[in-house]
């Protein structure tokens, strides 16, 4: 049932339907009075609605064309911790065992349908559970437990990985409420994942009597995450609305945009079902009215102009007592899943359609019905990053390579699930380490600018309103005398009255900040003789400040062989370093392994090198690709020969500036787990922030206290921490989220210094090392942080590419002579250290002087 509300005027109506047919962007107020529409209006909303769908399907290359997925429904499991009042799918542990079932179903009775499934021709296992029925039910954890699974997703990654072999069909998951992290999991084992949005009408769930009042997961603001991070990660998703469970026609017009804003901002969703409301018994709404057809046909018509053309709609043709037309009419492309095998276990009131007649329907409506798989065709044609290469021959056995469609000719047929074979393969630019100071780089962007960073417009207007300056009205000097007296003292509000300091201000809190570095850490300046090696830059994440990341196929991509990474270890060691610090893309045939094989081939290599490695991003590709837990990865790359990690891919610690800066990175509570676990297991960690793009002094604040806690924490806990912070001014020149116009042209020498001095500030005395970056800031700009508070030059680096390939004119190395010549112009001396700021041993200190800690021209280039 909806609640109507006010009904809208004639005149009203009038402007709304000719601006539908005029093909004019719709606002919520106009959308809602479209869902109103009955009788003539109906027809001649729908009308156009048809009009926008055919221009999409003949865009698209199918005009006329109708899908459907042949599928096979499996009900993993159907306990839930949710209790949504008109459910008919969850039940209760009691009821399953009355009834002769398990608390799941078994990976025997889960293959035996498959195999009939594949049999009879289907291509999609469809598996449907509830939410984390662990979290509420004692008596699924038990079976987990018996099983051998950590918890309900591990046991859905296992049944997908064993669907692949030993069918050929390909899962399409709907799991629920998933996190980033656990997209990530199950993005190797899945082309497509699905959750219905259903409404984002708040009191709906957040009343008492509402249809989804005690159902943590029917939340609107996780939900809307959940879809976020769909498209974070991207995979192709399915979504929806269920239609007619107490909305108002406000609200459901705000639930269509919502669902638009998200495509728009990523463009990972495959198709919007829209499901009209079905009254069942034995349920808390069974006396409901059901969702009437005009009110569907409507409801699909709307969104079909909300969405536009290139938007897959489908609409359960079971649910609609055979009235196909007056839905095909109203703009729907897709019917969606329909089995020959097994019923809707959601509706299975409502038997399927036989295709035959399905297929009769749509033709008497002047469509052909065309099979599809469970991942839609745009995204079979996409092919990276959209299909993980470990499903992609899956998919590839079954899709039409022309229209993306399923091959009619073809059976499934298991294939092994297993890693990419190309892992290490040696390819591309690599001597970019060198050339890129001579020769540059190919191009100032990818060539897939256009699409992999999601879209640019939707971008702006997000960041328009975090980029706004706050007024600030803080008395500066009595934030001087408090910095000057006990910076652990310093409120917030102080705090930013210094990050905003100019002038006399900012030359104050300078000195006060090296007055607190020398009290903490003395005079003396530090730095490193280390190799940066990057072993790959091929990475389909989309970071949008990123311009090292390449596509395979670019001219600046490349990727090293392990014997390669080896080498340039060996050469570092033998010109003085005591350290590699080795990063990469994330490339997608890469096994969640190779991390491991990356460490252990340096320390078979040069068993005395310090092998500081692989950021929480990186710890988070190898541990979900590999479905091990973080602290098993990082125990487990301990033991290969990982001996810390850097704290890169933290940028701002703040969601609200990440998701601006980046479309699939880690969240900010993932690199906060990570680098807290890796602490716990014996791996200490560098701490970084990247700033001067879309962010403002409150977001730095947010940032450095964070980094204060986790450093607190781990000091109480006696486990390694933080060796330093390090400062890493924005190099904006080649970055794509700044030649798309959004981000600023890096920060300014003011901001530079502000953040060093109010890092060494606020960091006291928890991180005693203040790193400054002479890659980014050049000779006078170090000298001018190591007089603001900061102690340490970082490495010699030798090899240096991402800020290289970011703009950065300072060049790949200094020698030690460069550092040293850094410091003494800061009026310092210099010494050199260890990773973790420990004395060098004298036979490595001889090593470095001789070579000057670089690479002579004549060391071959590898």
């Amino acid at each position: 049932m909806t609640s109507h509300g006010q009904t809208p005027t004639a005149n009203a109506m009038r402007r709304a339907l000719k601006r539908a047919r005029d093909g004019v962007a719709l606002d919520v107020t106009e959308a809602a009075v479209l869902l109103q529409a009955r009788g003539e209006d109906l027809v001649d909303l729908t009308a156009s609605a048809a009009r926008v769908r055919d221009a999409g399907l003949a865009a698209a290359g199918r005009p006329g064309v109708i899908t459907y997925s042949k599928s096979v429904f499996l009900p993993l499991t159907r306990l839930c911790r949710d209790k949504c009042h008109y459910c008919t799918f969850v039940t209760v542990p009691g009821k399953l065992r009355r009834e002769g079932h398990g608390m799941y179903m078994s990976m025997d009775e889960v293959l035996d349908i498959a195999r009939r499934g594949a049999e009879l021709g289907c291509k999609e296992a469809l598996i449907t559970l509830g939410d984390k029925p662990e979290d509420r039910w004692p008596e699924a954890r038990a079976w987990l437990e018996a099983e051998g699974y950590d918890d309900t997703l591990a046991y859905v990654r296992a049944v997908a990985i064993r669907i692949l072999e030993e069918t050929g069909l390909l899962p399409h998951l709907n799991p629920g409420v998933l996190s980033w992290t656990d997209f990530q999991r199950l993005k190797p084992v899945a082309p497509s994942m699905g959750m219905m949005l259903e409404t984002t009408a708040e009191r709906l769930w957040s009343e008492p009597g509402g249809p989804h009042h005690g159902s943590p997961d029917k939340e609107p603001a996780v939900r809307l995450r959940v879809l976020e991070d769909a498209g974070r990660s991207n995979v192709p998703f399915t979504s929806g609305l269920l239609i007619g469970i107490g909305e108002t026609y406000e609200e459901r017009a705000e639930s269509l945009f919502a669902l638009r804003r998200v495509q728009r901002a990523y463009h990972g969703i495959q198709e919007l079902i829209i499901q009209n409301f079905r009254a069942k018994p034995d349920t808390a709404m069974r006396g409901m009215p059901d969702a009437e057809l005009d009110d569907l046909v409507a409801t699909v018509a709307v969104a079909r102009h909300i969405m536009g053309p290139s938007g897959c709609l489908q609409a359960p043709p079971n649910l609609v007592d055979a009235e196909y037309a007056r839905l095909i009419g109203a703009g729907i492309d897709d019917w969606g899943g329909v089995s020959p095998l097994t019923p809707d276990h959601v509706n299975p009131e409502r038997p399927w359609p036989h295709i035959d007649e399905l297929a009769d329907k749509s033709a008497a409506a002047g469509f052909e019905l065309r099979e599809r798989l469970a991942v839609y065709p745009e995204f079979v044609r996409r092919g990276e990053p959209w299909l993980d290469p470990r499903v992609l021959p899956h998919v590839q056995a079954l899709a039409d390579p022309d229209t993306g469609l399923a091959r009619t000719d073809v059976r499934p047929e298991g294939l092994p699930w297993q890693e990419p074979d190309e892992g290490f393969t040696p390819m591309g630019r690599t001597d970019l380490h060198r050339t890129i100071d001579t020769e540059g780089r190919s191009a100032d962007r990818r060539d897939d600018f256009d699409e992999v960073y999601g879209d640019w417009q939707e971008l702006r207007e997000r960041a328009a309103p975090g980029m706004a300056p706050q007024r600030v009205d803080s008395d500066v000097r009595e934030a001087l005398g408090q910095a000057a007296d006990d910076p652990t003292g310093l409120t917030d509000e102080q705090a930013l009255a210094l990050l905003h300091a100019d002038g006399p201000a900012l030359d104050a809190l300078c000195r006060t900040a090296d007055d607190v570095r020398r009290d903490a850490v003395g005079d003396e300046v530090t730095y490193i003789v280390t190799r940066n090696i990057n072993f790959t830059n091929v990475c389909y994440t989309g970071c949008r400040f990123c311009a090292f990341a390449q596509r395979r196929t670019d001219a600046d991509a490349f990727t090293l062989s392990l014997e390669q990474v080896a080498d340039r270890a060996q050469q570092a060691w033998d010109v003085g370093a005591v350290e590699v610090c080795m990063q990469g893309g994330i490339h997608p045939d890469l096994p969640g392994t190779a991390y491991f094989d990356i460490a252990r081939a340096v320390k078979e290599r040069v068993p005395g090198i310090h092998v500081h490695a692989f950021s929480p991003m990186e710890v988070v590709n190898g541990a979900t690709r590999t479905g091990m837990s973080i602290r098993e990865w990082l125990t487990a790359a301990k033991e290969a020969g990982l001996d810390s990690i850097p704290g890169t891919a933290a940028e701002i610690l703040d969601d609200e500036v990440r998701w601006i800066l980046t479309k699939g990175k880690l969240p900010t509570a993932t690199w906060v787990e990570v680098v807290k676990t890796a602490h716990e297991v014996g791996l200490g960690s560098t701490s970084t922030m990247m700033y001067g793009h879309v962010d403002q002094p409150r977001h730095w604040l947010g940032h450095l206290r964070l980094l204060a806690d986790i450093q607190r924490s781990a000091q109480e806990k006696g486990v390694p921490g933080f060796s330093e912070f390090v400062t890493l001014p924005f190099i904006h020149t080649n970055a794509p989220v700044y030649l798309a116009g959004i981000a600023r042209p890096g920060p300014t020498a003011r901001e530079n210094r502000a953040v060093t001095a109010m890092a060494r500030l606020l960091l006291h005395p928890w991180i005693p090392n203040i790193q400054t970056s002479w890659v980014k800031l050049g000779t006078e700009g170090a000298a001018e942080m190591l007089r603001s508070g900061a102690n340490d030059l970082g490495g010699t680096l030798m090899e240096e590419t991402i800020s290289r390939m970011a703009g950065s004119s300072y060049g790949s190395y200094r020698s030690i002579k460069d550092l040293v010549a850094i410091a003494e112009a800061a009026g310092r001396p210099a010494r050199p250290r260890t990773t973790r700021y420990g004395e060098v041993p004298p036979e490595r200190v001889e090593a470095a002087h001789a070579s000057d800690g670089h690479l002579p021209d004549l060391l071959p280039v590898v």
